[in-house]
């Protein structure tokens, strides 16, 4: 397994993959030494997300092999059809699943999402329009709501 660190404009992120794909994105709460020399494997997913970050790229296109159940699976599969610059409620989320009585799995499924970013769980809102609760924190979920934003707005603080 292959491992980098890099630095984005929410933190420190470390990324883990093989030849298989990317495992692993995930933002961090602490400073890192940043990876002089990436990982030949891990090099098409550096360069993808710093076109996001850029605001020139808006789907990634990379081999992903992420671990968790064959439900979180199920849940992270469904949350790459997220459209960029769109988001979706919990509850829609669950019912696309077929299970209106899934939600708080579904909502923990997304929270255990491992691919911060490549696989949209910030695109999940509450049902009333809410952030709720996301791993990276909520002021990086804002960020990248407001990033993925088809209209861009000066802030006024």
């Amino acid at each position: 397994m292959e491992t980098c660190i890099i630095n984005s404009p929410l933190g420190f992120t470390k990324i883990t993959g093989d030849k298989d794909g990317i495992c692993s994105v995930i933002v961090l709460n602490s400073e890192e030494k940043v990876t002089d020399i990436i990982p030949e494997v891990l090099e098409d997913c550096v360069f993808q997300l710093n076109e996001y970050f850029e605001g020139n790229r808006k789907q990634f296109n990379l081999t992903l092999n992420p671990q968790g159940t064959d439900f979180q699976k199920r849940v992270w599969v469904q949350l790459e059809q997220i459209p960029y610059g769109k988001t979706i409620s919990y509850l829609d989320l669950s019912k696309q699943l077929g299970d209106v009585k899934a939600i708080r799995a579904v909502a923990n499924a997304n929270g255990k999402n491992p691919l911060w970013i490549i696989t949209p769980c910030h695109r999940v809102i509450g049902s009333d329009g809410s952030l709720t609760g996301y791993a990276g924190g909520l002021h990086r979920k804002k960020w990248l709501l407001e990033h993925e934003s088809p209209y861009k707005q000066q802030s006024l603080f």
